[in-house]
This record gives structure tokens, sequence and C-alpha cells, in this order.
């Protein structure tokens, strides 16, 4: 019996998905809570699904895929700002276009092109198949990412509520800003490689939304998110193992399960304070 419920850690490659989910875990998490506070939730998925055809730019150059993808997630960012602030269209219509289009453009770019690397590896990722050079590059980007969300917590915080008071007492809230949005496409550079591009907003919103229903503090959000994300993500990885399913849609829906369940609970704690 323990020998079979230990089965899935005898396996190189299944250590290596727990391992770069571990290491995912920290950076999304912490941006997810400024993410849901901020109402920036769909800046997350435009930015997620706008950095494809960066990555299809990047390979017909030979440059790293992550510079490419990096600098289609903040063209898709800077140019959403733009837009918005230039006509009378609301942001979450502007990004809806932006992110489609983009999308639309990489998808056009990669039937182009004659390629070895899947389509369904960059839309949904291949946890199982994560190269040592993929493992380094979630790390680095995952610790540069948290050092800088948790230095500067307070200031994103203030400015994620009120940024004229923030500016008001002096903060930088053009470099908050975008700032905030560089966070964001490194962290779904990050993630590239291990859940793909659509799924990566999973990981930037669930976890966030999950800790404001179970805390109404920020401080406790933060752990909160992060606790959330680390379990659910070694609950989907070694559910997948068993039931024989990808591994990065069973993490999302085991977030969602999450999801449901701290709605359910918020509800009844709710009605008992009434």
């Amino acid at each position: 019996m323990i020998e079979e419920l230990l089965l899935p850690f005898q396996f190189a490659f299944m250590n290596k998905a727990f391992l770069i989910m571990a290491l995912l875990s920290v950076p999304t998490a912490l941006l997810s809570c400024f993410l849901v506070l901020k109402g920036w939730s769909l800046m997350g998925d435009a930015i997620s699904h706008a950095v494809l055809p960066g990555v299809v730019i990047a390979y017909l150059l030979n440059i790293p895929l992550i510079i490419g993808a990096f600098c289609a997630g903040m063209f898709c960012a800077l140019s959403t700002g733009f837009l918005s602030n230039n006509s009378r269209v609301k942001q979450d219509t502007v990004m809806g276009i932006v992110f489609s289009g983009m999308f639309g453009f990489g998808i056009v770019l990669y039937t182009k092109i004659t390629t070895d690397v899947h389509l369904d590896h960059i839309l949904f990722g291949n946890m199982l198949g994560v190269s040592t050079a993929d493992m380094w590059t979630a790390g680095l980007i995952a610790v540069f990412v948290a050092a800088i969300i948790l230095a500067k917590r307070q200031d994103f915080l203030l400015h994620a509520f009120d940024p004229i008071q923030a500016q008001a007492v002096g903060l930088r809230t053009g470099w908050l800003h975008y700032g905030l949005l560089a966070l964001i496409s490194l962290t779904i550079v990050a993630t590239l490689s291990a859940v793909g591009i659509i799924l990566s907003i999973g990981l930037l919103i669930a976890p966030g939304a999950i800790a404001f229903l179970v805390t109404n503090r920020f401080e406790r959000m933060l752990p909160v998110a992060v606790g959330v994300t680390l379990v659910s993500g070694f609950a989907g990885i070694y559910l997948s193992f068993y039931i024989d399913s990808s591994p990065a849609p069973t993490v999302i829906l085991v977030l969602t399960a999450v999801f449901i369940a701290a709605f359910v609970r918020a509800g009844r704690v709710r009605r008992a304070a009434a």
C-alpha cells in the first residue's frame, strides 16, 4: 500500500514536475493577490495569450524564446494602456481586442513555419518534460519576482487601492504600474514551459481569489495564496499520475475545486454573522 502511494516519487520526471511546481507557486501566488485586489485579472489573461507571437518570432530569429515572450507580453501591456488612455473604449474591451489579435497573429505565424516545438506544449505546457534549463529559468525568475513583490508589497498595495493617494505620498506610481506589468510578463515566461500560455492564467488568478475569500487581511492573503498553490499543485500532479491525465490542467482543476469550497465556506460564514 505504502509503495503504491509513493510510486510517483520513484520517477525522475515526476520529481521534476513537483519541483518546478514548487518554484512557480511562489511568484504566481504573490502576484495573483495584487491582480485580484487591483482588478487586473483580465490583464494577466491578456499577457499570457499575447506572448505567442513573441515565442514564434524568437524562434524565427534564433534567439531564446523567453526573450520573445517577455517582449510580446510587455508590448501587449503597453499597447493596452496607450489605447485605453487615448480612446473612449474601456480597458477591458481594449485588452480583449489586443490579446485576441496578438494570439491570432501568433497562431497564423506558427502555421507558416516548420518547427519541432509542438503547439500543444506552447499552449498547455509540458510539465513532465521540463529541462534543466527550464528549471533554472523558472527558479531565477521566481526568486527575482518574489523578492521584488515582498520588498515593495506595501507600495503595490497602496497603488492597487488608491493610486491618487500613492502619488500624493510621493510614490512613483508610473514605476509601480509598469513594474507590476513587467513582473506579470516575467512570471508568465517562467510558467511557459511547465503550464503553457493558456493555463498560466489559472495560477495568476485562482490563488489570490481563494485567499481573498479565506481572509480579509492582506498580510494573511500572501501566505494563504502561496500555501494553497503549493498544496493544490502537488495534489494535482500527484492525482494526474493515477488518473493518467496532463498535470497542468489537473492542477487548475484542483485550484477550481478549492475556490468553490472557499466560496461555499465564505457564504456560510457571512450568513452565520448576519
